[in-house]
């Protein structure tokens, strides 16, 4: 008996005795990582001895007892106790275990080695393990498992040992359940078994790869000769031609067993096997039509492979009860009358009939396919039938032969190879494919057959028609999907055994008669259309006849070719098996390696021997990881490492021949740590790590020249004091201990000064792997609280800030030239590392300045020349000094550009103006709506000479840019995204049409000072970036707004932030615009890229769309024009205005306001069409990313009211098998009489003839002409066009019409496959398919020359 957490194990002799005390044991399995969080628990009698409950751990676990050890685990140390005795017949309460209390134990390797898997049908003995392989395994319980515990992780155990019943498995590939079947069957065949190996394969006239009987022989040798468990089929599925896709495809196993036998047909073609499938498994039988009146009769002759039984007949609530039913029913006539009545040859006249099918000859192996998949015609779907049918061991089909022929004188013989369904089964209850063999002559003379054929002694054919069933495959599951498995007897020891893929067991006569199907309760027709069940699908008999009963080929009877052919594969086998010996005893584990020089990181899989030693495992990782040219072996070593907390568990001194399995613990599939491969220089030591120990990271600090120092580790103790983890900490970076200040980062952007010196490691938050910064100056800054100290807001910097690459515009030579020529004129000498400086300005003459930008270039220009000569009017102590990155040509930022160099600073306070003064500078909505110009402006006026310009005012408050090339810098430890703690987010396109302004009025006070940081120079990049363009690397506050950062890049991009756009570049080279200006770059991290592209940036209430014109005639109706910009409040009227000179300048389309219009665009369906009094945000709902359709007219605009409907028209015309080009039709209605009347306008159909219908689809609604007249719902039977089934309620739809009247052009089959052509290659250029049919399933077939690609024109 199994022990479970709810079938306890109770000792029969102890059954009642209640009142003995039970052991709680609970055990944890730690071999395996997948496993460590198991937990198996077991109440047993205290009484139970060890043995037995090393047994119980082992079935329920699903391990080979003996192949583990239990040892204590109730907190004491596992590595310092003996395991239990696995042999013991001591008592758990002898064994010291506690009655009443729990008993923890760990599962662990035994002598290094990790436990082997059960083999699952190790309790096949069992009697209630007979049900174990009868059905589905996933679906099936199985003995000795009460639990799902049994590790999925992939075992070779599993395969490598042959089941006890002899029998070898197939290994599922996917879905190939029915192949298996199918083969285990053919191999259970002695008839056909033996003859496969008589055949010999010539390698010289066919490749073995793609020969069918060949790989059979191999597959068949090894089900014979293997040891083990199961065998793979990809060598007999590569021969069909079939690809990894077909191992997903599951087929019927009736049909995998017509077309595998054709195959084989089609390759023993000339050979001795020539007629193999057709002595073997093929019968004969006469379909009949008998006159009633005259008695004349007129047959043929069909052969056949399996005969299909109907399970229930059409109609009927009531299921066929046998197989003997079925049969009889087969051949059971029906009678033609009435309209049905056939014509009598010797009659000369209809005449009443009766019709139907008679068995002449029953082949050697019957095959019976029990038709249990129907279509239900009420759902339309498929089903399966589960009603139960029973079929005997032994069937006698003496009562089911012909021999009527031998006493009818008015039989008379016919050939009627005429015959509509020739080669076909009567009431399509049969299968005809073997009817297409070249070979089958319906006009047979029966008595050249044998004497098994010749009907002439009843009794004795009688005695000759017993049949032995020997194999029932069977299928579990519904018509939608299932498995299939084989119950196969075997002619050897008359024993059944099922086969289930790669499980095969020893089952019972009980077993098979479970596969008759049936369910309780009563079932009315078709209730079981989505029921799974588990029945017989098909069934072999073989006939009992002692002259013809083969028996197996003994291994010494082989054919000499078959002999060489099982010492070929079990030299295979042998070498196989010696290649998983050496991959069971392979340590597989993580390595990684920091490169002494590249400084990087680098991983690998280290694959050692559990018996290389560890000196010998170096030398391994040493050449793995490429460091013969950069260090000598001797100075690296490997250590114990857990990556995910980058931590050095422990070093393994004095263990350089120590094996590798006892140092990792055994051979496991995963381990719970990694390997580091530890460099040295050659002058230094390695440093011993102790388990127990943790590992701290030690940044120095230093204030005075503002850097963190890459970090020196140290290990330290938990148990140690602040005071003593000082001192250790002054050893190792030579600080004095008395001033030193330690600053412990816990987790991201959480710093902890350690105050307490008598407090442990471990209370103050210490772990494997820690971060701390040590600064011991003598400044004043300690006395300073935390949080305000100089120290504070150094880290607080340095864990905030990031690096950014950016590219920079291509500037315009003409503006470069200025500015290299204003440089000199400066007397700079223009180098690139020089500062860049703030500047500042009135924020009025900024809001002049904007405001002439959206005008024209030209009124910028003399604006500047006028703010220019105002501003030396009024501050007369401007220094001439400029920013030598960006000299700026405007003598407006000459004069702003006046601020003194000693304002450089490395951190820049940020005083940004109160919100209404930013608004002023951004404009309002209420100034968008009253000057409609601004929105017109685009990059073409930034592309001028003065795009360059330079205007970094924000508002009257001075702006303090960042000291973009200072030479102080922020020394660090590049911080990464795994050590920031938050999860990445990235900028979206949704996330940035989010809003529809740069400027969100949630945000801060702008008139708060943040305290952040900006540095930038001039970065030389990888890749080639194109003449003109630069790349500035820039250290940033991640906390900064995306507002300040643009005004910090301001002087390096030459335009004012709101006159450039800021993309964010992924790792696809994907680019999404930044648009949320009080938005923080904190969705940024280390070494992103932006791109910066010249344009001016949405203001609030601003959205940007992109223009598609509608061309309805063409073949391709969307053409992209351009992107606009369009402002909340504005009119439809105004955004055409303003789309008039880009449409000129960027598509060159000369258009005027009255012929055109804009219209919603839906993916490429045109919707309502937009009128101009029409406001943005309040009549039309506008949003980021918006498309519009614009759409050209011929004539003046129709549509004038939201009242009216514009529809899409277009006439077929079926006498001439064309469609006439759109026209637009207005309606002032949704009256159907009225599309009549305006279609009978338009095309001089008189309106009682005219026919029309909705086109289906996306716009234009293509459709074949072959198929339009048939295919579209003409006339529909409403009065208005907003309901079903037309549901037009939105401009835009497509109407198709025609003249009733008009005859459908009648074509030749030539043309028609002509125009075929030609609608086929017309739809697939515009994306349409020609005709729409359902998903079809895949075809099974094999390929004899192993070449799918050579059938594609097939189905």
């Amino acid at each position: 008996m199994v022990p479970g957490e709810e079938n306890q194990l109770v000792p029969k002799e102890i059954e009642n005795a209640a009142e003995e005390p039970r052991v709680l044991c609970i055990i944890q399995d730690i071999t395996n990582s997948k496993t460590v969080n198991e937990r198996i628990t077991l109440n047993l009698p205290a009484s139970t001895p060890l043995r037995k409950l090393f047994e119980d751990v082992a079935n329920k676990v699903g391990y080979i007892n003996g192949t583990f050890d239990l040892v204590w685990g109730n907190g004491i140390n596992t590595a310092d106790m003996a395991p239990l005795d696995h042999t013991s017949d001591k008592s758990l309460l002898d064994a010291n275990f506690e009655p009443g209390k729990k008993n923890f134990l760990h599962l662990t390797d035994k002598d290094g080695e990790q436990p082997q898997i059960m083999l699952e049908d190790s309790s096949a003995g069992d009697d209630s393990a007979h049900d174990r392989f009868i059905g589905p395994l996933p679906r099936e319980g199985s003995v000795g498992s009460t639990s799902d515990y049994v590790s999925q992780s992939y075992s070779y155990s599993s395969i490598l040992n042959k089941s006890e019943t002899g029998y070898v498995g197939l290994v599922n590939q996917a879905m190939t359940c029915y192949l298996n079947s199918l083969l285990q069957t053919l191999f259970m065949t002695p008839e056909f078994r033996n003859a496969l190996y008589k055949w010999e394969f010539e390698e010289s006239e066919e490749d073995p790869v793609t020969s069918i009987p060949y790989q059979l022989q191999r597959l068949f040798v090894l089900l014979q000769t293997s040891k083990k468990r199961a065998i793979e089929t990809t060598d007999v599925t590569r021969s069909f031609g079939w690809d990894s896709s077909e191992a997903w495809q599951q087929h019927d196993v009736q049909e995998l067993c017509r077309v595998m036998f054709d195959a084989l047909e089609q390759k023993w073609k000339q050979t001795e096997q020539a007629d193999l499938i057709n002595e073997l498994y093929q019968g004969k039988l006469k379909d009949y039509v008998r006159c009633l009146e005259c008695g004349y009769e007129g047959w043929r002759i069909d052969t056949y492979l399996d005969i299909p039984l109907v399970i229930r007949p059409y109609g009927s609530s009531q299921a066929f009860a046998s197989v003997e039913e079925a049969l009889h029913a087969f051949i059971q006539p029906e009678i033609l009358d009435g309209p049905n009545q056939y014509f009598c040859e010797r009659c000369k006249k209809k005449c009443d009939a009766r019709k139907g099918l008679r068995f002449l000859h029953f082949p050697y192996l019957l095959t019976l396919q029990l038709k249990r998949f129907d279509f239900d015609y009420t759902t339309m779907h498929r089903i399966k039938l589960n009603d139960r049918m029973t079929f005997p061991e032994e069937l006698d089909m003496s009562t089911f032969i012909d021999v009527e022929d031998e006493k009818s004188p008015q039989t008379e013989s016919c050939t009627d190879s005429g015959a509509e369904n020739e080669g076909s089964c009567h009431s399509d209850q049969m299968s005809n494919d073997f009817s297409n063999d070249d070979g089958v002559d319906e006009g047979i003379c029966l008595e050249s057959n044998s004497g098994t054929e010749k009907i002439s002694k009843p009794g004795l054919e009688k005695n000759s028609l017993i049949y032995e069933l020997f194999s029932v495959m069977v299928h579990s599951g519904s018509a939608a999907g299932g498995h299939y498995y084989a119950c196969i007897k075997s002619f050897s020891d008359d024993q059944w055994y099922s086969f289930n893929d790669q499980h095969v067991s020893r089952i019972t006569q009980e077993d098979i008669k479970k596969t008759h199907g049936g369910s309780s309760g009563s079932r009315g027709y078709y209730s079981s259309a989505f029921a799974s069940s588990t029945n017989a699908y098909m069934l072999i008999y073989r006939l009992k006849d002692p002259t013809r009963n083969a028996k197996f080929l003994e291994v010494d009877e082989y054919p000499e070719h078959i002999k060489n052919l099982v010492q070929r594969e079990r030299e295979l086998e042998e070498q196989e098996k010696r290649q998983r010996e050496i991959e069971r005893n392979t340590c597989k584990i993580k390595l990684f390696c920091l490169h002494p020089v590249k400084q990087v990181m680098m991983e690998n899989k280290l694959e050692v021997h559990k018996d290389k030693t560890l000196k010998e495992a170096v030398e391994m990782a040493y050449k793995m990881m490429d460091l013969e040219e950069v260090i000598p072996v001797d100075c690296c070593r490997l250590v114990k490492y857990d990556e995910f907390h980058d931590y050095l568990e422990r070093s393994y001194e004095g263990e350089e021949d120590t094996p590798m399995g006892l140092l990792l613990g055994g051979v496991k599939s995963t381990y719970m740590f990694d390997l580091l491969l530890e460099t040295r220089k050659p002058d230094q030591v390695f440093q011993s790590y102790k388990p127990g120990e943790v590992m701290v990271k030690v940044h120095v600090v230093d204030l005075k020249a503002e850097s963190v120092a890459a970090p020196i580790t140290v290990r330290a103790y938990l148990n140690q004091t602040v005071t003593e983890f000082k001192q250790l900490i002054s050893k190792a970076i030579h600080l004095p201990a008395e001033t030193m200040r330690i600053v412990l980062e816990r987790c991201y952007n959480d710093l902890r000064l350690l105050t307490v010196p008598s407090k442990t490691l471990k209370a103050e938050g210490f772990f494997r792997s820690n971060k701390v910064f040590v600064e011991s100056s003598e400044t004043l800054d300690y006395q300073m609280a935390f949080t305000d100290s100089h120290l504070w807001k150094l880290l607080d910097r340095h864990a905030n800030t990031i690096r950014l690459f950016v590219l920079l515009p291509e500037q315009s030579p003409g503006s470069y030239s200025k500015r290299t020529a204003y440089q000199k004129a400066g007397g700079d000498s223009g180098n690139v590392d020089d500062d860049c400086e703030r500047v500042k300005g009135p924020v009025g003459n900024l809001k002049s300045v904007e405001a002439i930008l959206e005008e024209s270039t030209e009124k910028l220009k003399s604006l500047s020349l006028q703010q220019q000569q105002d501003g030396d009017n009024g501050d007369s102590s401007k220094s001439t000094e400029t920013s030598d990155f960006e000299n700026i040509e405007s003598p407006l930022n000459e004069r702003d550009s006046s601020t003194s160099v000693d304002n450089r600073e490395l951190e820049q306070h940020l005083q940004t103006s109160d919100p209404e003064n930013f608004q002023s500078e951004e404009r309002s909505d209420s100034d968008v709506n009253n000057d409609r110009s601004t929105s017109s402006v685009d990059s073409d006026i930034l592309s001028s000479s003065h795009s360059s310009d330079t205007l970094c005012n924000a508002d009257n408050a001075q702006i303090p840019l960042a000291n973009g090339l200072d030479t102080h810098s922020i020394t660090s430890s590049r911080r990464t995204k795994a050590n920031e703690g938050k999860k990445e987010t990235w900028d979206t396109a949704e996330e940035d049409s989010g809003t529809d302004s740069e400027y969100d009025e949630s945000g801060k006070s702008r008139g708060e000072i943040q305290y952040m940081y900006f540095k930038a120079e001039p970065y030389a990049a990888d890749e080639g970036s194109g003449e003109g363009h630069k790349w500035l690397m820039v250290h940033v506050d991640k906390r900064i707004t995306l507002a300040a950062f643009k005004q910090h890049l301001e002087p390096f991009v030459g335009v004012l932030s709101s006159h450039f756009k800021v993309f964010r570049v992924y790792a696809s080279n994907q680019e999404f615009e930044s648009v949320r200006l009080n938005e923080t770059l904190s969705s940024f991290s280390d070494d992103n890229k932006i791109t910066i592209r010249l344009g001016r940036a949405l203001k609030k209430g601003e959205y940007r769309v992109k223009v598609y014109q509608l061309l309805v005639n063409e073949q391709e109706p969307c053409k992209f024009l351009l992107d606009a910009v369009f402002a909340k409040g504005m009119t439809v009227r105004q955004s055409k205005e303003e789309l008039i000179p880009q449409l000129r300048e960027q598509c060159g389309l000369e258009l005027s306001i009255d012929r055109f219009r804009l219209r919603k665009k839906t993916w490429k369906n045109p919707g309502t069409v937009f009128l101009d009094y029409h406001i943005y945000e309040e009549d039309i709902n506008i949003s980021s990313n918006w498309e519009v359709f614009l759409e050209v007219l011929d004539g003046v605009e129709k549509m004038k009211s939201m009242s009216q409907l514009a529809v899409l028209s277009r006439r077929w015309r079926p006498s001439e098998m064309k469609l006439d080009p759109f026209q637009e039709v207005v309606l002032e209605s949704s009256s159907v009489d009225e599309l009549r009347e305006k279609l009978c306008e338009i095309s001089g159909i008189p309106l009682d003839d005219i026919e029309f219908a909705k086109g289906r689809g996306t716009f234009p609604c293509d459709i074949s002409v072959l198929d339009i007249h048939q295919d579209l719902d003409w006339n529909p039977k409403v009065s208005t066009l907003n309901v079903w089934p037309l549901y037009i309620c939105d401009d835009g739809a497509v109407i198709f019409y025609r003249d009733k009247t008009e005859e459908l052009m009648e074509l030749t089959d030539e043309q028609r496959n002509e125009l075929m052509k030609k609608e086929s290659s017309r739809l697939q250029k515009t994306g349409h398919r020609v005709t729409y049919s359902p998903r079809k399933e895949k075809a099974l077939k094999i390929y004899l020359d192993g070449a799918p690609n050579k059938d594609l024109t097939q189905d």
